[in-house]
């Protein structure tokens, strides 16, 4: 499994400035709700973007109900005011671009109750999958070769084994972005990726001996060094 963390990153940026023109045609044309948007294909031609790339920002105005399509008949403004739907469209903008430390809270809170959780309901498949991807990112390391993906696909295993869909799906989204940035920085080198090895090892077998406490414990120093990085930069 290969994630390409900068295309998901481009897309997100390509995304964000859609959003934000269909926000100023919308003053632009003064449109009111039950108005109708133009086509994805003129969309497109006007923003100078793919079809597909409009598809995902009118789908995501559409989950955060400003937006309606309907089939046949095309993409419309909800029933919503325009200085409303000003006020919530940047409401979704500043959410998408969360700070680093927001973003290392968060995931730092979600793997503490998420290896808990793992440590109390993994099955035997998960400790397969979870070793797995330990030994994938050992390999990678002692090979001197880079991990990150290697590092991921470790935390979101033990996202799965905690079988709450929610969580993993919180995971999946914030996880990424967090390691590529660690990853990046000059703190994180050989040294420390080596000590990882020794920290992941602990959380696995505090999972598989299914012991939430310890796993809990070996998680918080794992994250250590991220959460004085991440302080030392605010």
């Amino acid at each position: 499994m290969k994630l390409d963390l900068i295309t998901k990153k481009e897309n997100q940026t390509t995304q964000q400035e859609i959003i934000a023109k269909i926000r100023d045609l919308i003053n632009l044309k003064n449109l009111e709700p039950g108005d109708k948007l133009p086509s994805e294909r003129m969309l497109s031609e006007k923003f100078e973007v793919s079809r597909s790339n409009v598809r995902d920002a009118i789908q995501k105005l559409e989950f955060y109900g400003i937006l309606k399509s309907i089939a046949q008949s095309g993409t419309f403004i909800a029933n919503i005011r325009r200085i409303a739907i000003n006020g919530m469209i940047d409401d979704i903008l500043r959410l998408d671009e969360p700070d680093f430390k927001s973003l290392v809270e968060t995931r730092i809170l979600l793997e503490l109750k998420t290896v808990k959780l793992a440590a109390l309901r993994r099955t035997d498949e998960d400790i397969k999958n979870i070793e797995a991807a330990l030994n994938a990112y050992t390999q990678k390391v002692l090979a001197g070769e880079d991990a990150v993906q290697e590092d991921l696909l470790f935390h979101l295993a033990i996202a799965k084994a905690c079988g709450n869909s929610t969580i993993n799906t919180f995971m999946l989204t914030i996880t990424p972005e967090i390691i590529s940035y660690f990853n990046s920085m000059p703190v994180c080198d050989e040294n420390q990726q080596i000590t990882a090895i020794k920290e992941h090892e602990a959380i696995f077998a505090a999972i598989k001996n299914q012991d939430p406490q310890e796993g809990k414990l070996k998680m918080k120093e794992h994250f250590k060094v991220l959460y004085k990085f991440c302080y030392d930069k605010s």
